[in-house]
């Protein structure tokens, strides 16, 4: 029997939502739903080590699938020269690793430090470290829920956080590409059988669809506003809509663009403590 795979974009230390989602997303498609991250699940939010963790344990349920957001890469730059140098001794491991953790910490990094009561390469929290660990970057999903790491025979869609992998003179990979490119860093082919791609990265106003890309990231950590998208490989792709706490109105200075996706919202109610 084919499972529900369900798309869940950036939650940016947002473990409230998160929590919403994943009871949401079991009380709707049942307990063998599976989620499937499109990353950014860390920093500038509240709770970014929370939403490490939870995730981390669904996945080592085998009921979530984790890809690498950009802020996640920023993250691991850091902590791998450090491996580096632990293994190497070689000083200018280390002083990439600081470059590299300098570089997080001035792109969202510094509220997980606060968080964390502190965060150093030698005290890197060792939940986050395995979360980062267990990454991924393009899957794609077919009609019966399985998730793969390359094209498969049949039709599938193709999921990535930022964009599909392509060749740009920009990243060293295609994979390290879609992490990073935005909507209008494209046309981007996709690959035969692939009906479709899905990212978040962008913020936009209300899902939408460019071509043949769909976009999700609705800004939930600021806004309170959560999309969910069911994949499914033929047909209109329709979204649940999620909102929390939030301010709704800081999407006025998200970009408008695409054709708005169908939706549907359900306003969440404060659960008690």
């Amino acid at each position: 029997m084919a499972r529900q795979v369900v798309l869940l974009p950036d939650l940016h230390g947002r473990a409230d939502l998160l929590a919403e989602a994943a009871a949401y997303i079991a009380a709707t498609y049942g307990p063998d739903a599976h989620l499937l991250s499109l990353g950014d699940a860390i920093d500038r939010g509240p709770q970014s080590l929370q939403c490490a963790e939870v995730l981390l344990d669904l996945q080592r349920q085998g009921r979530a699938t984790l890809l690498m957001g950009n802020h996640e890469r920023m993250a691991q730059e850091g902590l791998r020269h450090f491996r580096q140098y632990l293994a190497s001794q070689n000083p200018a491991d280390y002083r990439r690793a600081l470059e590299g953790l300098r570089w997080w910490m001035e792109n969202g990094g510094e509220s997980v430090r606060r968080e964390a009561g502190g965060l150093t390469l030698e005290g890197f929290p060792p939940g986050l470290a395995a979360y980062l660990d267990a990454l991924r970057r393009v899957v794609y999903v077919t009609a019966d829920g399985e998730i793969h790491a390359s094209p498969p025979a049949e039709a599938s869609v193709l999921v990535a956080h930022a964009s599909p992998p392509v060749r740009h003179p920009q990243y060293p990979s295609p994979e390290s590409a879609a992490l990073w490119l935005r909507p209008y860093d494209g046309p981007f082919a996709l690959p035969e059988g692939v009906t479709y791609s899905v990212h978040g990265h962008t913020p936009v106003r209300e899902p939408v669809r460019l071509g043949r890309h769909v976009y999700l990231d609705l800004g939930a950590y600021e806004t309170g506003r959560l999309a969910l998208l069911p994949v499914t490989v033929s047909g209109r792709p329709a979204v649940t809509v999620l909102e929390g706490p939030g301010h709704p109105g800081a999407a006025r200075r998200y970009p408008t663009f695409g054709e708005p996706l169908p939706t549907r919202t359900v306003t969440l109610t404060r659960r008690p403590a």
